[in-house]
């Protein structure tokens, strides 16, 4: 047993790292800000003790402090634990060393890891014990696990810190414009991470830049076209879900049922059958554990409101409101889609803003929210009237006039983005 304090526990990695550790049987305690957050639940459930900032009782025998990359070296919090003498790790860092005693399995790529590392767990745990970290603050820590299955980070090239057995790559795209330079800088941090994974890549086939991924690791491709190891046909919506054919090179391995909507939640699903394929596990118990897949949280979470569907998605770049708004009207075609969108970062609408607009054309009705800075980038050169100028009929929304959207009936409002656009639809759901 040891003891570790995390700086920035409510942090959606930090939490479900604390999580795992405490399932395991360690003392695990936190500081972050006080403000609420839904990555606190789950900490909360387990006892684990959350401070203010400079608050936490720093009295733990050989304690290990654990530190969010949100945070610099000289962070009150940090200088603080260490003048006291403690050991201070980074979270990728800490995490890089401690997989070590697992086969390991990370899911990275632009778009897509927290729902693919969520569906692998829930899949695969129902064959094998598994212990999991996932991007959206779900952390589960089994004794006499022999697999983890992670969320793996491209910014900053935090993922470089980890030596996985497997990787999967469900995509490569250009984002994160305050680190990256272009996509080409994007894909080579991607082709020096697999030169890290020990054993395998699993990845989306479909995916033009996964195609010209230089590596010498093998390769097992995913997707729908006919040139992929593994492949999807025939997708349709049934069963409150995605059916869809497998094939794996020359064989038929069945009709696969997923309870969630669009194309990319099938490659998604083919990323966790190569996986177990590759695992030589259990095909039908496969089969039947994906199909009860319940989501992640902040994915295409839905709920009724006022005769309309409400969905909060974490879609924060074009590519993923493109495939948000496609899985929408796959599941409620026949409704009135609306695109309430928080924009995340200045230097990401700055350098993406021409294809934020094509995807959000999508959407019949869309109105825009004030973007959502961050602490490293409070302001920018770009406003939200200019990627308003760029769509037609769009409309600019704030909390003082959220009422705007009242008056929808029998529609699909979907907020999207990764600040804080969930404070809009608690005040549209309290009018």
């Amino acid at each position: 047993m040891a003891n570790y304090h995390f700086i920035g526990i409510k942090g959606s990695g930090m939490s479900a790292l604390a999580q795992m550790l405490h399932d395991l049987g360690h003392n695990v305690q936190g500081e972050d800000i006080e403000t609420h957050l839904f990555t606190q639940t789950a900490l909360d459930a387990r006892h684990i003790s959350i401070y203010p900032f400079g608050e936490g009782p720093l009295v733990l025998p050989d304690l290990t402090v654990i530190v969010s990359n949100a945070f610099t070296d000289d962070h009150p919090a940090v200088a603080r634990c260490r003048q006291a003498g403690y050991a201070i790790e980074r979270y990728h860092h800490f995490l890089g060393q401690w997989m070590r005693e697992y086969t390991s399995i990370a899911i990275t790529g632009s778009h897509g890891k927290t729902t693919t590392t969520g569906m692998m767990a829930h899949t695969l745990g129902a064959v094998k014990q598994v212990s999991s970290l996932i991007g959206d603050g779900t952390g589960k820590g089994s004794a006499g696990a022999e697999l983890f299955i992670f969320e793996s980070c491209e910014y900053k090239r935090h993922f470089l810190a980890y030596r996985p057995e497997i990787a999967v790559i469900t995509n490569i795209d250009f984002d994160h414009p305050d680190y990256f330079a272009d996509i080409q800088d994007v894909r080579s941090a991607f082709e020096e991470m697999a030169s890290q994974v020990g054993r395998q890549l699993i990845v989306c086939g479909d995916d033009p830049q996964v195609r010209q991924l230089q590596t010498s690791k093998k390769l097992l491709k995913y997707g729908f076209m006919e040139h992929n190891d593994l492949r999807a046909s025939e997708p349709e919506v049934a069963e409150g879900g995605v059916a869809f054919e497998v094939h794996w090179r020359d064989s038929k391995l069945g009709r696969f049922v997923i309870p969630t909507f669009g194309r990319h939640n099938v490659l998604n699903a083919l990323a966790v059958i190569g996986t177990a394929l590759l695992l030589d596990l259990d095909l039908e118990r496969i089969r039947e554990s994906i199909a009860t897949f319940a989501g992640v949280k902040r994915r295409f979470t839905e709920k009724q409101w006022k005769g309309n569907v409400l969905i909060d998605d974490y879609a924060h770049h074009p590519s993923e409101i493109t495939a948000t708004l496609e899985a929408v009207r796959s599941k409620y075609p026949e409704k009135r889609v609306v695109g309430v969108f928080q924009p995340h970062t200045f230097s990401r609408v700055e350098k993406l803003m021409d294809d934020f607009a094509v995807s959000l054309r999508a959407a019949d009705d869309v109105f825009l929210c004030p973007i959502f800075g961050s602490a490293r980038e409070v302001f920018g050169s770009v406003s939200i009237e200019q990627l308003k100028a760029q769509i037609p009929n769009a409309q600019l929304i704030s909390e003082c006039n959220v009422a705007d959207l009242s008056g929808y009936e029998n529609s699909v409002l979907v907020f999207m983005g990764a600040g804080d656009i969930q404070k809009y639809q608690v005040l549209l759901e309290q009018l």
